[in-house]
């Protein structure tokens, strides 16, 4: 079974149990400062799993494009990717845990064909704060499931969330396939990274809300939130020994191998790996740059060029592996066809900027050698200032008959990353969405600035990004030059005015044609499913929208733009505050 198949097998299994498909929304995630990319199916769903009310009903399904890089490292084993596609159904306060676990087991042993004696769950087996979950491994055992393959598992395996310090959040059950390798210990069990258990699913079960003050409230709208990979539930299908070896990946692995002049799969799987995920966020129109998801594309396509010089690859075969991945995707993401010239343009123009920091680079390795062998710290200044791989430099080094302190770097880099890590958690601190009254004020204001930007600059300006915490808005556009002292006086009093005009904020739901007939305003091309929530603020502003907004503009105090500057070509950030 091919992930295409795959993919239509889930979606119609689901719908056959009353879920609606909803469509995968953009890799940016809407209005949530907790993360830089959407990072998992739920993430487009925050609000419906607050309370919304969804469009499409209570019962949902959908394939989700989604990015993480906090295992960017780790790309290049048999499982880990940046970007990958998650397959996913979701509850909003209907069915529980009986249903998703009955259909969960129908679907693998059923639909996919799974043998039942090869399947391992695992439940959460509590703690001092949250009771262990009995129920769900009740369930199990009613199916067949025999108590030996049900491990109850700590906090750190079966728990999610919240995504932040608050939030919705729960015990999960997973589900692993035993791959027949042998143990690796007597205590080897799902979860251990020996490869031994493939795990294939997540359901969660999100009942609790965690306070500001630590503790855990029962939520009045209990949700089921699961996610399957595509990409590792298709290596388990066909008995692949990684996820590089499916359909998914084997075409592109095929044209990195005639573009090579040397073999080294490590090198292969990276630049595949990379390669597709930029592809992917270049087709959201971002491009390359040292600050926020910019900077996440530069080191995926740097990245990528660095382990193309240790396979010798010819300059410009970003482009030619690129071409690859969007004929692979292309009927499912037509965004990436659409936006095709972007795309190779930028990988261009990013391959030239980063083969000019190389050769800088290499003028500081040639001084550096001159002095004797390569510390720890020279050989992570070279990596981190000129993007020189390890094994570059390690190559180089050996050329010139000299040592490279390898340890000495891990060291360097380990203490780097624990700097990054602070960093970020300080960025996007806050809860899942946090959705309190500062940030659903911040959200209206959102609305009465596009607008007022539309109205002072140009009636084109769209949406291209939003960030919102309790304390500010920050809102992407695009515009090609400074706004004057002049511009921003205007657009603040515009918006004041609205505010102290007292208009009411009102939400109508509607099929996505009549919205568009209406001409209201959307933020990302492709995102909607048919019937969408069109929030007016009175006859100022109309805008598709999830939430949540205050009642009337006289809630919001005196608005005021605190910063604003350029983030890429053609698009600007401003950062303002209700007071």
């Amino acid at each position: 079974m091919n992930s295409k198949e795959l993919k239509k097998k889930y979606i119609e299994f689901f719908k056959k149990k009353g879920h609606v498909e909803i469509k995968t929304s953009s890799l940016i995630p809407e209005n949530d400062p907790t993360v830089l990319f959407t990072t998992a199916g739920m993430h487009p769903l925050v609000p419906f799993l607050l309370g919304q009310p969804h469009p499409a009903g209570r019962r949902l399904v959908s394939v989700q494009k989604c990015l993480r890089t906090g295992d960017i490292d780790d790309v290049g084993d048999a499982t880990h990717n940046t970007f990958f596609e998650m397959l996913g159904n979701w509850s909003l306060g209907d069915y529980w845990k009986k249903e998703t676990i009955e259909w969960c087991y129908e679907f693998l042993i059923k639909e996919l064909k799974i043998n039942p004696n090869k399947l391992h769950v695992s439940v959460f087996a509590g703690d001092e704060l949250i009771p262990k979950d009995s129920e769900s491994a009740e369930i199990w055992i009613s199916l067949g499931i025999p108590k030996e393959r049900i491990h109850f598992l700590p906090r750190e395996d079966n728990w999610w969330g919240p995504a932040g310090e608050t939030g919705p959040c729960g015990p999960d059950t997973e589900m692993f396939i035993d791959t027949g390798k042998e143990k690796c210990s007597p205590n080897c069990k799902p979860g251990c990274n020996c490869g031994k258990y493939f795990e294939v699913w997540n359901a969660v079960f999100m009942e609790y809300n965690k306070t500001k003050g630590g503790n855990f409230e029962p939520l009045k709208q209990k949700n089921v939130d699961t996610g399957m990979g595509v990409e590792r539930t298709t290596a388990v299908l066909n008995n692949c020994k990684s996820v590089y070896e499916t359909d998914l990946f084997k075409p592109i692995i095929d044209k990195i191998k005639e573009l090579s002049k040397k073999e080294d799969t490590k090198a292969e799987r990276i630049i595949a790996d990379h390669l597709r995920a930029a592809t992917f966020v270049l087709a959201e129109k971002i491009v390359p740059s040292n600050i926020e998801r910019g900077y996440i594309l530069r080191r995926l396509i740097r990245r990528a060029i660095r382990f193309g010089r240790i396979l010798e690859m010819e300059k410009g075969f970003t482009k030619e592996i690129v071409e690859v991945v969007i004929d692979n995707y292309k009927d499912e993401y037509p965004e990436l066809e659409k936006n095709k010239d972007f795309i190779f343009e930028e990988l261009e123009k990013e391959e030239e900027r980063f083969m000019k920091t190389l050769e800088a680079g290499l003028k500081v390795f040639n001084k550096l050698a001159k002095e004797g062998d390569i510390s720890g710290e020279k050989a992570f200044l070279l990596f981190q200032s000129y993007g020189f791989p390890l094994e570059m430099t390690v190559e180089l080094a050996k050329e010139r008959e000299l040592k490279v302190d390898v340890d000495g770097f891990h060291k360097a880099y380990k203490k780097h990353q624990e700097i990054s890590r602070v960093g970020a958690e300080k960025e996007f601190k806050g809860g899942l969405a946090d959705s309190s009254y500062e940030t659903t004020k911040l959200h209206t204001a959102t609305h009465l600035l596009a607008e007022a930007l539309r109205r002072v600059l140009k009636r084109d300006i769209v949406q291209k990004g939003s960030n919102i915490t309790p304390e500010r808005l920050r809102f992407d556009f695009n515009f090609d030059r400074k706004l004057t002292d002049e511009e921003i006086k205007k657009i603040e009093d515009l918006v004041n005015e609205k505010i102290k005009e007292g208009l009411p904020v009102i939400k109508k739901e509607m099929t996505l044609e009549e919205a568009k007939k209406i001409g209201a305003q959307g933020v990302f091309e492709g995102k909607y499913g048919e019937k969408v929530f069109v929030y007016f603020i009175n006859d100022f502003s109309k805008e598709i929208c999830g939430g949540p907004h205050v009642k009337n503009t006289k809630e919001l105090g005196e608005f005021k733009i605190v910063k604003q500057k350029s983030i890429a070509a053609g698009v600007r950030r401003i950062k303002a505050i209700v007071k």
